[in-house]
Protein backbone atom coordinates (compact mmCIF):
# COMPACT_ATOMS: atom_id res chain seq x y z
CA UNK A 1 0.00 0.00 0.00
CA UNK A 2 2.69 2.15 0.83
CA UNK A 3 4.76 1.65 -2.23
CA UNK A 4 1.38 2.54 -4.45
CA UNK A 5 1.47 6.25 -2.48
CA UNK A 6 4.74 6.57 -3.64
CA UNK A 7 4.12 6.02 -7.07
CA UNK A 8 1.64 7.94 -7.20
CA UNK A 9 4.20 10.78 -5.86
CA UNK A 10 6.62 10.34 -7.86
CA UNK A 11 3.87 10.43 -10.97
CA UNK A 12 1.82 13.08 -9.56
CA UNK A 13 5.24 15.04 -9.01
CA UNK A 14 6.49 13.93 -12.94
CA UNK A 15 3.26 15.57 -14.28
CA UNK A 16 3.64 19.06 -12.08
CA UNK A 17 6.92 19.18 -13.76
CA UNK A 18 5.93 19.42 -17.35
CA UNK A 19 5.75 15.24 -17.56
CA UNK A 20 9.90 15.65 -17.01
CA UNK A 21 10.90 12.66 -15.33
CA UNK A 22 13.52 14.05 -12.90
CA UNK A 23 15.46 11.90 -10.09
CA UNK A 24 16.61 13.86 -7.21
CA UNK A 25 19.37 12.91 -4.28
CA UNK A 26 21.27 14.77 -1.42
CA UNK A 27 24.80 14.13 -1.58
CA UNK A 28 27.38 14.73 0.46
CA UNK A 29 27.94 18.09 2.55
CA UNK A 30 24.31 19.36 1.37
CA UNK A 31 24.92 19.29 -2.29
CA UNK A 32 21.42 18.50 -3.97
CA UNK A 33 21.43 16.71 -7.39
CA UNK A 34 18.65 16.43 -10.22
CA UNK A 35 18.90 14.41 -12.82
CA UNK A 36 17.38 12.83 -16.17
CA UNK A 37 18.01 11.52 -19.15
CA UNK A 38 16.41 12.80 -22.22
CA UNK A 39 16.39 13.04 -26.21
CA UNK A 40 16.70 16.89 -25.75
CA UNK A 41 17.43 20.25 -23.82
CA UNK A 42 15.15 23.22 -24.41
CA UNK A 43 15.49 26.26 -22.19
CA UNK A 44 17.61 24.69 -19.65
CA UNK A 45 15.21 21.79 -19.12
CA UNK A 46 14.96 17.81 -20.34
CA UNK A 47 12.46 17.14 -23.46
CA UNK A 48 11.33 13.60 -23.77
CA UNK A 49 13.18 12.26 -20.49
CA UNK A 50 12.35 8.82 -20.24
CA UNK A 51 14.23 5.75 -18.80
CA UNK A 52 13.91 3.28 -22.15
CA UNK A 53 15.09 4.21 -25.83
CA UNK A 54 14.97 2.97 -28.67
CA UNK A 55 18.68 1.34 -30.26
CA UNK A 56 18.53 3.69 -33.00
CA UNK A 57 18.29 7.29 -31.01
CA UNK A 58 21.29 8.40 -31.36
CA UNK A 59 22.29 11.13 -29.02
CA UNK A 60 21.08 11.32 -25.17
CA UNK A 61 21.15 14.21 -22.95
CA UNK A 62 22.25 13.80 -18.77
CA UNK A 63 20.71 16.98 -17.80
CA UNK A 64 21.00 17.89 -13.82
CA UNK A 65 20.65 20.69 -11.45
CA UNK A 66 22.77 20.90 -8.95
CA UNK A 67 22.46 22.99 -5.99
CA UNK A 68 24.69 23.67 -2.87
CA UNK A 69 28.34 23.13 -5.12
CA UNK A 70 28.84 26.32 -6.57
CA UNK A 71 32.64 26.95 -6.96
CA UNK A 72 33.89 23.02 -7.66
CA UNK A 73 33.68 20.69 -10.26
CA UNK A 74 31.78 17.69 -11.03
CA UNK A 75 31.84 14.35 -13.21
CA UNK A 76 28.89 13.20 -15.88
CA UNK A 77 29.68 9.78 -16.35
CA UNK A 78 28.30 7.53 -18.81
CA UNK A 79 28.45 4.07 -18.43
CA UNK A 80 27.78 0.69 -20.34
CA UNK A 81 29.45 -2.38 -19.68
CA UNK A 82 32.96 -1.67 -19.19
CA UNK A 83 33.07 1.45 -21.28
CA UNK A 84 32.87 4.73 -19.50
CA UNK A 85 33.05 8.01 -20.26
CA UNK A 86 33.55 11.42 -18.45
CA UNK A 87 32.59 14.65 -18.68
CA UNK A 88 34.15 17.43 -16.50
CA UNK A 89 31.90 20.26 -15.10
CA UNK A 90 32.28 23.45 -13.58
CA UNK A 91 29.60 24.32 -11.20
CA UNK A 92 29.08 28.14 -11.50
CA UNK A 93 26.46 28.90 -9.43
CA UNK A 94 23.60 27.56 -7.19
CA UNK A 95 21.81 25.88 -8.14
CA UNK A 96 23.38 25.09 -11.43
CA UNK A 97 21.43 23.34 -14.28
CA UNK A 98 24.15 21.39 -17.07
CA UNK A 99 24.22 18.60 -19.54
CA UNK A 100 26.19 16.13 -21.46
CA UNK A 101 25.51 14.39 -24.25
CA UNK A 102 26.53 11.29 -25.32
CA UNK A 103 26.51 9.15 -29.04
CA UNK A 104 24.94 5.94 -28.37
CA UNK A 105 26.14 3.47 -30.93
CA UNK A 106 23.25 0.96 -32.05
CA UNK A 107 24.38 -2.17 -30.88
CA UNK A 108 25.45 -0.69 -27.57
CA UNK A 109 22.10 -2.15 -26.07
CA UNK A 110 21.09 -2.95 -23.17
CA UNK A 111 21.34 -1.12 -19.60
CA UNK A 112 23.30 1.75 -18.88
CA UNK A 113 24.17 3.61 -16.07
CA UNK A 114 24.58 7.51 -15.34
CA UNK A 115 26.81 9.20 -12.56
CA UNK A 116 27.58 12.73 -11.17
CA UNK A 117 30.61 12.43 -9.01
CA UNK A 118 32.19 15.02 -7.41
CA UNK A 119 36.24 16.11 -7.38
CA UNK A 120 37.13 13.67 -4.90
CA UNK A 121 35.26 10.80 -6.87
CA UNK A 122 32.23 10.47 -4.62
CA UNK A 123 29.12 9.65 -6.49
CA UNK A 124 26.37 11.81 -5.83
CA UNK A 125 23.53 10.82 -8.19
CA UNK A 126 23.05 7.30 -9.68
CA UNK A 127 20.38 6.86 -12.92
CA UNK A 128 19.97 3.53 -15.08
CA UNK A 129 18.24 3.79 -18.26
CA UNK A 130 18.32 0.86 -21.17
CA UNK A 131 18.97 1.44 -25.04
CA UNK A 132 17.26 -1.04 -26.98
CA UNK A 133 16.14 -4.47 -25.78
CA UNK A 134 13.44 -3.31 -23.71
CA UNK A 135 13.60 0.56 -25.29
CA UNK A 136 12.59 -0.93 -28.95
Amino acid sequence: MKTNRIVMLVLALAFLQGGVLVAQEEGAEGVEVEASIALGVEDRMPVDAGTEFPADVGTLYAWTRITGAAGTTVDHVWIHEDHESLVNINVGGSPWRVWSTKTIPEEWTGEWTFEVRDAGGAVLHTTTFMVGDAGN
